[in-house]
Parts: structure tokens; sequence; C-alpha cells
């Protein structure tokens, strides 16, 4: 039996927002542009750019709005951000930001504990963002973050995941993340919730959105690649990690994603070794080592080499 195996998938790279939040050092608007737009050339088809959410309360992303408006926009490419609320739309529609993404925890009881609402509730609350966005003409999604456990609740009821798909459909947002940010989702919980939600809602445009907390990141999106997701959330060099989730490790390292598509026969349409020198310059301006395998070992590729004629030696392994 053959492994079904996905021809080509899309990656959004979230390292911008989801990596560099996480860093204690502030990265620069120029340094930022300079990124995307070298991820533009390289060939990302989504970039997350950043969010416009309190500077107070992440202020490494505080000049997110100025990086919207420097980068050279390349046609065909989406450039979206994390908002929060009716302030984030807002602030995107004067910075010539075309789309939003809002966020809500799966788990009841985180939800209850810091806003006194179920997850379905505050997804209920989006409708007024929905309305501004449809106003400016702003793309909107939704994200479900923990959909795959919390450190607050051993396991999420499918059930509850399935509510909050329903009140994100019922405010008009169809493109729904399904996030996994404490790093708990392992390959079969993911095949199987993956399934049954492509079952239930044939109509959501999906993603899949994997922290590689406990070394099951790729495994993760292979398993949501057989279920027949094709769009996938990666972080250039691995950074990142959820700063309120303990032991956090970031996002799955982008160019390890590339390579196992390139690999396997996957298309991506994005340049490994492009996206490779990326993710080395961000080391560099983060100023420490990451957790991204390829940075350490260099492609599979690299490995090969031409035998010299005439001077092949036995080479005995296991000694």
């Amino acid at each position: 039996m053959g492994m079904k195996i996905i021809k080509r998938i899309r990656i959004c790279e979230v390292g911008p927002r989801d990596g560099l939040q996480n860093e204690k050092k502030i990265i620069s608007a120029e340094d930022k542009v300079g990124l995307i737009n070298t991820m533009s050339e390289a060939g990302f088809p989504v970039i997350e750019v950043g969010s416009f959410v309190s500077p107070k309360a992440v202020p490494q992303m505080a000049n997110t709005d100025e990086v919207f408006q420097q980068i050279e926009k390349s046609p065909g490419v989406e450039y979206r951000a994390l908002i929060a609320n009716v302030r984030g739309v807002e602030r995107a529609a004067a910075c010539g930001c075309e789309k939003v993404k809002l966020n809500v925890s799966a788990s009841a009881a985180h939800n209850l504990a810091n806003l006194n609402r179920t997850p379905a509730q505050s997804v209920a609350g989006f409708s007024e963002c929905v309305e501004k966005a449809n106003a400016a003409g702003i793309g909107i999604s939704g994200s479900i973050s923990m959909a795959f456990g919390s450190p607050w609740d051993k396991e999420i009821p499918l059930q509850d995941v399935k509510d909050i798909v329903d009140a994100y459909l019922s405010v008009g947002i169809d493109e729904i993340s399904l996030s996994d940010a404490s790093g708990m989702a392992y390959p079969i919980q993911v095949y199987n919730l993956c399934t049954e939600m492509r079952r239930c809602y044939p109509q959501v445009n999906w993603w899949l959105h994997f922290h590689n907390t406990r070394g099951l990141g790729i495994a993760n999106i292979l398993a949501g690649m057989q279920a027949g997701f094709t769009q996938f959330d990666t972080s250039f060099a691995g950074v990142g990690g959820c700063p309120f989730v303990p032991g956090a490790a970031g996002n799955v390292a982008t160019e390890d994603v590339l390579h196992m598509c390139e690999e396997s026969g996957v298309e991506t349409g994005i340049n490994l070794d492009q996206a490779m020198a990326i993710s080395r310059k961000v080391v560099e301006l983060v100023g420490h080592s990451t957790d991204s395998y390829l940075l350490r070992a260099g492609k599979a590729k690299d490995l090969i080499r031409e035998l010299p004629t005439g001077q092949i030696k036995n080479q005995t392994l296991g000694k």
C-alpha cells in the first residue's frame, strides 16, 4: 500500500510575526522589509508580515504598520497580519494591508478564565471586524489556537472545535486555521481531526499551524497532507514559540518543510536555497542559533559527491 501524498502545497511564512514576536531583540522595520522582499522573490505565496495589536503588549510588532508601507508587494502574493479587534482592521486599512486574521483559543477553560466567555461567544463578537473588513475590501480569516490540546485541558473535545468553526462560519469567515500553539498535537490525532473537519466542512478553506515543541511538527504536517490538507504555516529558521506556553519551541522550520517536500516530489513553488539564505540572515539578526535541522546539516543532496575515478576505496561501515 503506497503512501498517499499531495502533489502541491501552499506555505505561509509566519516568521516575521509568530517568530519575531518572541525574540527579546526588536528587529527594525528596515530589516523586516528586507527579509519580506527577499521572501517575495523566493516564491512564498503567503507571508504573515506582523500583527496589529497593542504595542505595549507586543513591542516586537509595533512597527508592523511601517513595514506594510515599505514592502514591495509582488503580484499574487498575499501579505497578511494578525489582529485582535476592530482597531486592527482600521490599522490594516490605513497602511495597505489587504488580509487580516483573527484568533481564538479552543480551550474553553482558558477563554472563560481570561475573557469570561466561551470560545464560540468570542468568535460571535468578531462580526463587527468582519463588517469593517468587508467595507474596506480587506480579506479576513480566522484561527483556532490549541485546537489539538492546551496546558489547561487534557484534550479539546471535538465538538468544542466544531462549535468554534460554526461560529466563524456564522459571522462570515470561511478560511480557518487549526493551530497547535502548545505543541501538543501528534500525527494520528491530526489525521483524524483533519479528516473529520474536511468531511463536515467541505466549504472551509483550511490551514494548519504546528509548533515543533516536542519534535512532531513535520510528522504532523505529513499527517495533515495525508488527510488532504494543503496549506501550512512555517517559520524561517524555526524561530518563535508561544510566549504564554511553558517551554514552547517555535513553529516548524520553513527550510525543513521545504526540504521534505523537495525530496518527496511535492511542489511548493518556493526556492529552497533562497529560503535557507533568508533563514541564515534571520539567525544573524536574532543573534543566537535556532531550531533548524537544515541550517545545521544542509540539504541531503549536498552530501552526494562524484567519486574520483580509479580511487574508490573500500569504506568499512559500522566500525
